[in-house]
């Protein structure tokens, strides 16, 4: 198996004077793409990233791999069929992370069934070949049997359509491996801290500040792409200092609840809510993800925090819909994340109505920046990316792989009742693994499926460097239970250090940074069991 420990990867990385073709900075979604698709060119890549793969907004999704319905009520019909065909491609490529999923609008309009109807008719033909099912009406008793919870006053009926969902963080950690697996160097908690330029301004590569062991290194490269989101201005300020922002985030959170609130396999979509925006109920690894919102927000951060008012709004929305509606208490988990936005100009409309088109802009210095774009146009975003690069740095040209470039771990078997199946074509080697030691077998807390092996896998094949690395985005507890995640961290701490290594102050210091993040994914303190 490809070899994931870090001191091999970093020691391979300096141990040569060389020049790469092309240098990625950030480890979410655009960049782990661009890195696939740059090293199944046959280019030499490096990707780093500052803390962990899809640290920021790629862990932080509504989980849909999707065309987008608000942008076709916009008009933007390019988009939405880029999109969904960006969303066949991934059912095909990543088969044990991508799910179809079927959506219902409930319709309590006379003329609302007829209208959505053709609408995600339309939506649904955009989609050709890569089609994920027909759009069909719905009666009223089938849309109370399909969603038990659903408000019956003044139904009349449902529109039944169909889209994808995900698990966004395994993807990005999927990448990451694929990357590898294709050639790429590829470094978590590598932190840019400048760019290298040579004496006519031209950038040469990246200073860079290894965040485990505080030595800094220059790497040198014929190109640069800044793929960091919503930092990317943190990066064009390197370049070009007090330059005007590119991009202003905007906050979207979603809530994560008990499936009893909607015990079915379907999920729900509000086309309208009281802000114009779109609101989803989706199933989502046994629990229920309720969101979002769109609020602009003056300053990024690598852990946003949800406002009071944007979960008020959720759970408002939700009693609208659901006749035993969720409350404050029933809260498992809060978690928001930022969307890097074109920043807006005076007098410009609100943000929901900004085009999630991504851009590609080239600086004098040569420095080449992506932002824009979603989860589901990622690999189309990269394949732009590295055509762009291939041009200003003058590199060997040849065309994109990633269209039929299969992901790491799919397969076309996939029980998703079965937690595992997020591990798709390594779940063998994981039970394997599990045989090694008995106690590895036990599950980490019981209200959760999760398993200590997972922790040893996570470290020894995943690059998890911290007890949050494991808890967030290889297992995904603090998304889907903050509390059982705070119960879990000692042992989940206790198993890392066995792994790399570690001494008892650390595990002690891991725990202590873990649970003071997983209150902000709570709506009260939670301190862990003793």
């Amino acid at each position: 198996m490809l070899t994931t420990a870090r001191d091999q990867i970093v020691a391979k990385a300096i141990s040569a004077e060389k020049v790469w073709d092309a240098i990625i900075i950030g480890g979410g979604a655009t960049g782990l793409g661009a890195a696939v698709d740059a090293a199944s060119r046959g280019l030499q890549t490096l990707l780093l990233e500052q803390a962990d793969f899809a640290k920021g907004t790629s862990s932080r999704s509504t989980k849909l791999v999707h065309g987008g319905v608000r942008y076709l009520a916009q008009g933007d019909i390019g988009l939405v069929m880029e999109a969904l065909y960006e969303r066949g491609l991934l059912l095909k490529n990543a088969g044990h992370l991508v799910k179809n999923e079927s959506f219902i609008i409930p319709d309590y309009k006379w003329w609302s069934g007829t209208f959505y109807t053709i609408g995600l008719t339309l939506y649904n033909l955009l989609a050709g070949k890569l089609s994920f099912g027909r759009v069909k009406h719905i009666s009223k008793q089938e849309v109370i049997n399909r969603l038990s919870n659903i408000q019956q006053k003044n139904l009349l009926g449902g529109v039944v359509y169909h889209d994808g969902q995900f698990d966004d963080a395994r993807l990005a950690i999927n990448l990451a491996q694929t990357a590898m697996e294709q050639g790429a160097t590829v470094l978590n908690y590598f932190k840019v801290i400048n760019l290298a330029k040579s004496g006519d301004n031209k950038i040469t590569g990246v200073v860079v500040c290894d965040a485990e062991s505080n030595l800094m290194y220059t790497f040198k490269a014929k190109t640069v792409i800044n793929a960091t989101g919503v930092f990317v201005d943190d990066i064009l300020n390197f370049d070009k200092p007090g330059r005007k922002p590119l991009v202003k985030p905007s906050q979207g959170i979603h809530i994560v609840i008990d499936r009893s609130f909607m015990p079915g396999e379907d999920a729900l979509m509000i086309p309208k809510t009281d802000d114009g925006r779109v609101l989803f109920a989706v199933p989502w690894h046994d629990k229920l993800v309720l969101g979002t919102t769109d609020t602009a927000i003056d300053h990024h951060s690598m852990e946003p925090v949800a406002l009071q008012e944007e979960i008020d709004f959720i759970l408002r929305t939700a009693s609208q819909y659901l006749t035993k509606p969720p409350g404050f208490k029933d809260v498992l988990s809060v978690f928001a994340g930022l969307r890097p936005l074109a920043a807006i100009e005076k007098g410009s409309s609100k943000t929901k109505e900004i085009s999630r088109r991504h851009k590609l802009i080239v600086s004098e210095s040569g420095l080449i920046t992506i932002t824009g774009g979603k989860w589901t146009t990622y690999r189309r975003m990269a394949e732009d990316t590295i055509d762009k690069a291939i041009a200003v740095g003058n590199l060997n040209y040849s065309k994109s792989r990633t269209k039929l470039l299969s992901i790491h771990g799919n397969t076309k078997t996939v029980d998703f009742n079965n937690h595992l199946h997020i591990y798709g074509s390594d779940e063998a080697s994981l039970l394997e693994l599990a045989q090694e030691n008995p106690a590895w077998k036990e599950k980490l807390h019981s209200r959760l499926p999760y398993t200590k092996v997972e922790v040893i896998w996570g470290v020894r094949h995943e690059m998890a460097r911290t007890v949050e690395d494991i808890l967030a985005r290889r297992v995904r507890a603090l998304f889907l239970d903050a509390r059982a995640a705070v119960d879990m961290a000692p042992v989940v701490a206790k198993l890392m250090a066995g792994e790399l290594q570690k001494s008892p102050e650390w595990e002690e210091e891991e725990v202590k940074k873990f649970v003071k993040l997983a209150q902000t994914y709570l709506l009260e303190p939670y301190q862990p069991n003793t």
